[in-house]
C-alpha cells in the first residue's frame, strides 16, 4: 500500500535522572534529506542516526531531534573554586561591595563554572536507539495513514479519467461520421468534380491520421497499471510519477487528434484530473 512522505513521530523515555525525547518530522522531497539536532556530546553518533533514518524512512525531507533533559542531580557541573577566589580577590581591590555581591559577580565570569564532558554510556545509547525505533514506527504509522487518504483521492481521479475515456470511445464513431459529412459538404461547396474512389481513399487516409484507437488502448493499460501499483505492497511514488507522465502523453495525443468539440471537452477534464494525480504522487513515498 502507498505511504505518504509527510509524517510526524515522537517517543519519550524517562530514565532515573534523564528524560529522553525523540521527535521526527518529514515532508516530501525527491530523495532523502536529513537534518539532525542532537546535544554536542552525542555528535559522534550522528552518522549512525543518519544511516538508521535513511534506511527506515527511504525518502523525504527529515528533521530529527534528540533532546536530553536532566531530571536528577547533575554531577557534570563543577565550580572552579581557585578561579572564583582569584576573581573575588581582584574585585575587592576595585569594589566596596559586600562579600556575597562579589561572589555573585565572580560566578558570572568566564571559567568560574565548567561542565565535564560526559562519555556516552553504552546502555544509555541502546535506550536512545530503542526510543528512536519507537519514534520511527510512529512516523511510519502516520505516513501509512496519510497514504490511505492519498490512495482514496487518487483512485477517484483514476476513475474519473476512466469514465471520461469510456465517453470518448462512445463518441468516436459519431466523430468519424461527422468528419465524413464535413468533408463531403466541403467538396459540394467547392462545386468540384471528384472521383469517388479517390475521394474514399483520401477520406480513409485522413481518418487514419486522426484515429485514436491506439492511444485509447495504451491509456487504458496505463490506468490499469497505475491501479496495480497503488495496491502493491511497497510504496513507489517515483514509478507512479513515470506512469502518470505516460498517461499524459496519450491524453495529449487524443486531444491533438480529436478535432471534435465534445471530445475536446472530455480531454480537458482528463488533463485536469491527471494534474491532481501528479500533485498527489509527489507526496507518495
Amino acid at each position: 500500500m502507498i505511504a505518504s512522505m509527510t509524517g510526524f513521530g515522537k517517543s519519550v523515555y524517562q530514565a532515573e535522572t534523564k528524560k529522553i525525547t525523540i521527535e521526527i518530522k518529514s515532508l516530501n522531497s525527491k530523495g532523502i534529506e536529513i537534518n539532525v539536532r542532537i546535544p554536542s556530546n552525542y555528535r559522534e553518533k550522528e552518522l549512525e542516526i543518519r544511516k538508521l533514518l535513511s534506511e527506515k524512512l527511504v525518502r523525504g525531507k527529515v528533521d530529527f531531534g534528540l533532546y536530553i533533559e536532566n531530571t536528577g542531580a547533575d554531577d557534570s557541573i563543577r565550580i572552579n573554586k581557585s578561579m572564583v577566589l582569584k576573581y573575588m580577590e581582584e574585585l575587592k581591590e576595585i569594589s566596596t561591595n559586600h562579600q556575597e555581591h562579589l561572589l555573585e559577580i565572580a560566578m558570572r565570569l568566564p571559567e568560574s563554572v565548567s561542565t565535564a564532558k560526559e562519555e556516552i554510556d553504552a546502555d544509555e545509547w541502546q535506550i536512545i536507539i530503542q526510543t528512536i525505533d519507537v519514534a520511527i514506527k510512529n512516523i511510519q504509522t502516520y505516513r501509512q495513514s496519510e497514504g490511505a487518504a492519498l490512495k482514496k483521492d487518487i483512485e477517484l481521479r483514476i476513475e474519473n479519467i476512466s469514465n471520461a475515456l469510456n465517453e470518448i470511445v462512445e463518441l468516436d464513431a459519431s466523430r468519424k461520421a461527422d468528419m465524413k459529412v464535413k468533408l463531403r459538404k466541403a467538396v459540394v461547396e467547392l462545386e468540384a468534380t471528384v472521383d469517388e474512389n479517390r475521394f474514399e481513399q483520401e477520406l480513409i487516409y485522413y481518418l487514419e491520421k486522426l484515429d485514436i484507437t491506439e492511444e485509447i488502448v495504451r491509456l487504458k493499460n496505463h490506468l490499469e497499471y497505475f491501479i496495480q501499483d497503488l495496491n502493491h505492497p511497497e510504496s513507489n511514488g517515483r514509478k507512479m510519477g513515470f506512469i502518470s507522465q505516460e498517461m499524459g502523453r496519450e491524453i495529449n495525443t487524443i486531444g491533438s487528434k480529436a478535432n471534435h468539440a465534445p471530445m475536446q471537452k472530455l480531454v480537458i477534464h482528463m488533463k485536469d484530473e491527471l494534474e491532481k494525480i501528479k500533485e498527489q504522487s509527489l507526496n507518495v513515498l
